[in-house]
């Protein structure tokens, strides 16, 4: 049974001139955002900066996980324009670091990943200094999907874990938590380059010594960043919360992963995994956002 919401979990108040004006740019394109159809908390802050997660092959997946908004049904034919439309829209936002997530689409024989893969060309094309992190679905594990997105070299590869390994058959029905593991092996494999990124939801009934075995076990394969968050119920469809977490217990999450020796740890109530996601480059890529100066403010 869901709780009352705590104090701690406040609404972010709007900018409506400038959330407005994202989404037109948006609609103009034809391109959805992961900040919308997943329900995001955090839209309006991140709007307000002129900045949003792109999702691309459409507004439709083909899985149905017990936590995510996203409409489920067939997918959506695939927009040949879509990749130098994200690409354009970035540049016009302005931004430095960009992240490209997706619907799942298990009924592509490549499972999406040559839309990635045009996607992340088009950015280092229009904007050769932008930082760009794809959140990909798990494409079945299949190696050369996840070798189609790596070849196109993108700086960041985020692939969530989501939950603990006992909670995966409710949260994630039709995902594994070894698939999850081996996918993120799987990256650094192909390309020890590319930095691997997780994020966890907390409150769905998780015991704390699950949530340090799912920090070791991200470490163990050599996950660079983790992001850790509170699950919050989109709708009364989805999961129920089972426990809101407080703020203390994420600070605390925070040092264990700093010790566990992640580059990167973001762990808050608020916290998504695309949420602010340029403060990992600002402390591992100074560089190269320094080639790219600001036009708004930045983040993703």
């Amino acid at each position: 049974m869901s709780q009352r919401l705590p104090d701690w979990l406040k609404i972010r108040l709007p900018r409506p001139d400038t959330i407005k004006q994202v989404e037109q740019m948006m609609r103009s394109k034809n391109l959805h955002t992961v900040c919308e159809s997943a329900r995001c908390p955090n839209l309006p802050e991140c709007w307000s900066k002129k900045t949003a997660t792109f999702m691309i092959l459409g507004d439709t997946c083909t899985r149905s996980c017990g936590f995510c908004a996203i409409k489920v049904g067939k997918g959506l034919e695939l927009d040949p324009f879509e990749p130098l439309n994200v690409a354009k829209t970035t540049r016009d936002l302005g931004l430095r670091h960009v992240v490209v997530t997706s619907v799942a689409r298990d009924d592509l024989k490549d499972e999406g990943a040559e839309q990635f893969a045009k996607t992340i060309r088009a950015l280092h094309k229009e904007l050769p200094d932008v930082i760009v992190e794809v959140l990909t679905p798990d494409f079945k594990g299949k190696e050369e999907c996840i070798r189609t997105v790596c070849d196109a070299h993108p700086e960041i590869y985020n692939h969530n874990i989501e939950t603990v390994e006992r909670l995966h058959t409710i949260v994630r029905p039709q995902a594994r938590y070894a698939r999850t593991m081996g996918v993120l092996t799987k990256v650094k494999e192909i390309d020890p380059s590319i930095y691997t990124k997780s994020g966890i939801m907390l409150g769905l009934g998780e015991t704390r010594e699950e949530v340090l075995k799912t920090l070791v076990d991200l470490r163990n394969i050599g996950v660079d960043a983790v992001t850790i968050g509170q699950y919050l119920r989109p709708t009364m469809k989805h999961l129920p919360v089972v426990e809101y977490i407080h703020p203390d217990v994420f600070k605390e999450y925070e040092a264990i992963g700093d010790e566990l020796g992640f580059a990167f740890v973001a762990s808050g109530p608020f916290i998504r995994s695309s949420y602010n996601a340029i403060a990992f480059s600002e402390k591992v890529m100074k560089e190269r956002l320094a080639r790219m100066a600001p036009t708004v403010p930045a983040g993703s």
